[in-house]
């Protein structure tokens, strides 16, 4: 099938990595830089883990960065606004060691190129907890760039997260095509691929740093060299 719009998520598909480990190792770093500021780690993390739960049930009546700024700041006090240059200060500097809990992959490159040629329109349709400067950086570790993308969902553009269906559905809306005419590759059963099914989308599950709670989802899938062959063959 000809394709409109290509998606790919980044945490495990873009950016292989163990999920579990990079989220501890990323708290701990961000906990460090801001820990002059007054933020006691137990505190801090906790509120922050709240701020995600809220991103995760946002209704669409908010940006997601909206969303969780008020309750954050709900939880740790208004001071935090003032903070947020020293949140974006972490994400252009210390951030960058997170790198040591990923596994980057030349592959990457070489499959946005592939779904550059495949189709009009391609998407890093990572889940927008983060602020753009996150994305970006993280996108950094894999030499790819935001430009070489028609959209770039981050908490600043995003109403929805996964695995919501209209997360999906509203990528549609922004660039102009069908779900039908989309693909989404992820390696997360449930985020990248149900959901982006129920949205009326095709979805390849990259098995490469799998998350998936029970069956298996009936799509194609495959290694990241399965990925590639696939992409070739559309």
């Amino acid at each position: 099938m000809k394709y409109k719009a290509i998606l790919f998520d980044l945490d495990g598909t873009l950016l292989p990595m163990d999920n579990d480990e990079f989220t501890r190792g990323y708290f701990g770093l961000l906990s460090a830089h801001l820990a002059p500021r007054g933020y006691q780690p137990k505190e801090f993390i906790g509120a922050m883990w709240k701020g995600v739960a809220a991103m995760i049930t946002n209704d669409g009546s908010c940006l997601n960065g909206d969303r969780f700024w008020s309750v954050f700041s709900g939880l740790m006090g208004e001071h935090v606004y003032d903070d947020i240059p020293f949140f974006d200060d972490f994400y252009r500097n210390e951030f960058h060691s997170a790198v040591a809990f990923c596994q980057p992959t030349p592959l990457a490159v070489a499959a946005v190129e592939q779904a550059r040629e495949k189709a009009g329109k391609v998407v890093l349709a990572t889940n927008p907890f983060f602020p753009l400067v996150a994305v970006e950086a993280r996108l950094s570790w894999t030499g790819i760039k935001t430009e070489d993308f028609d959209l770039v969902t981050h908490y600043g553009n995003s109403r929805y997260c996964k695995p919501s269906p209209e997360y999906y559905i509203e990528i549609a809306k922004e660039l102009s095509v069908e779900p039908r005419e989309c693909l989404m590759i992820g390696n997360n059963a449930k985020e990248d691929v149900r959901a982006a099914q129920m949205a009326g989308m095709d979805a390849f599950l990259l098995t490469d740093c799998l998350i998936c709670d029970g069956e298996l989802p009936d799509c194609p899938q495959g290694s990241f060299e399965g990925l590639l062959e696939f992409l070739k063959r559309l």
